[in-house]
């Protein structure tokens, strides 16, 4: 039976949103084949992009734009806090119990309350003042003084960015290095405030990775990420993560969603990544997620593997990824609401209804591990025309 006729509308959409005026990602707009980058960033409509990608075997760039721009850094910052907090701790950078336990989750799933702890302790806009100079960084800045104590308003820049990163790489004390790249390498798809941050690097390129998410805006509902139990339980943040100023403050937007997507690809940490994203007041997170997807899969990112597969564009809130192509077993995950996703091959299995419609395919998700129906897949036909059977 065909699909829904606002489905297909859906895929249009999706492919004409990211292919304004070459800004398109025409390698993997929905529907498409994943194929190797382009040479230049691809940015799509109505996005705001500071970019930086530094391959370390060559000491050189690869990609470049709007590299000094300052955007407010959401939970990037959060790397700073944990060099800060371990700076001191020499010769051994022993970090007790106590600490471990929250600098960990504040690293790999991005807690909030972990954050707001180590600002309050170690002194807040200081913190910033302290590793602007040690790390020689040109573009950060503590947050606007009305906004002391909203971390995430702190201002960071791509090309600062990848100067965090080389300070871990190259120069920074070998505990100090292995902890933090050590909890960025196990980075969680379910973030603590149930976001899922599986975007920009950890979906565009295949491990080895290490990356450290931001995400900030109103527009952006409570998370959904997880099972059943991890939805009951995970931890949520104070807000200061995603609250939102009324006004911009000096040259760092405060406004616009923000959507970040930092760290490095490929053996040996060959590559820094630095991506951060602007999207119209209003976007939801399935669309940003879904363009910062777009533009990171078009960087020039040298050796980096990218997977296999087709990405389609998705419809409906709360669609469950499930561990097999049925709705009798608990839900591994859900989707953003309308993000795109990486589809590895479908099969028929459980009917699924949504009157008067009714389709039988299911499309596996390799970087979900699990299944949705093609019911929810942007696609004109319940088997998606391009896409192999598994």
């Amino acid at each position: 039976m065909r699909r829904r006729l606002f489905a297909a509308a859906a895929a249009l959409l999706l492919v004409s949103g990211a292919a304004g005026a070459a800004s398109a990602d025409a390698s993997s707009a929905a529907g498409r084949p994943a194929q190797a980058a382009a040479a230049s960033v691809q940015v799509p409509a109505g996005v705001t992009a500071g970019v930086a990608v530094f391959d370390r075997q060559t000491g050189t760039f690869t990609e470049q734009l709007n590299a000094s721009a300052r955007f407010r850094s959401a939970s990037v910052v959060k790397l700073l806090l944990a060099l800060d907090f371990l700076w001191n701790r020499g010769p051994d950078y022993s970090v007790p119990a106590a600490d471990r336990a929250r600098l960990e989750p504040m690293l790999r799933s991005s807690n909030d309350q972990a954050a707001n702890h180590y600002w309050s302790t170690l002194g807040g806009s200081a913190v910033i003042n302290r590793m602007v100079g040690r790390l020689g960084l040109q573009d950060t800045a503590p947050p606007p003084a009305e906004y002391e104590g909203y971390w995430g308003y702190t201002s960071l820049s791509a090309r600062d960015t990848v100067t965090i990163y080389r300070y871990l790489l190259d120069s920074a004390p070998g505990p100090v290095r292995d902890f933090v790249m050590g909890n960025l390498r196990q980075s969680t798809r379910c973030a603590s405030d149930r976001f899922d941050q599986h975007f920009g690097i950890a979906g565009a390129f295949e491990k080895p990775w290490a990356v450290k998410q931001g995400w900030a805006g109103s527009s952006y509902p409570e998370g959904t990420c997880g099972t059943a139990t991890a939805l009951r339980t995970a931890e949520s943040g104070t807000g200061t993560e995603s609250a939102l100023a009324p006004a911009a403050a000096a040259d760092v937007d405060l406004t616009r969603p923000a959507l970040h997507s930092t760290g490095t690809v490929g053996a040996g940490d060959r590559n820094i990544v630095a991506v951060y994203t602007l999207h119209p007041v209003g976007t939801s997170y399935g669309k940003a997620y879904t363009d910062i997807g777009r533009l990171t899969r078009s960087l020039n990112v040298p050796g980096a593997a990218r997977p296999a597969g087709w990405w389609y564009g998705t419809w409906s809130d709360h669609v469950n990824v499930r561990p097999d192509p049925s709705t009798g077993k608990s839900p591994i995950t859900q989707l953003p609401a309308g993000a795109e996703v990486l589809i590895g091959c479908q099969t028929r299995g459980e009917e699924v209804q949504v009157p008067p419609y009714t389709n039988d395919w299911w499309a596996y998700l390799p970087q979900y591990g699990g299944w949705i129906s093609n019911i929810y897949v942007s696609s004109p036909d319940n088997k998606i025309p391009d896409v192999k059977e598994c």
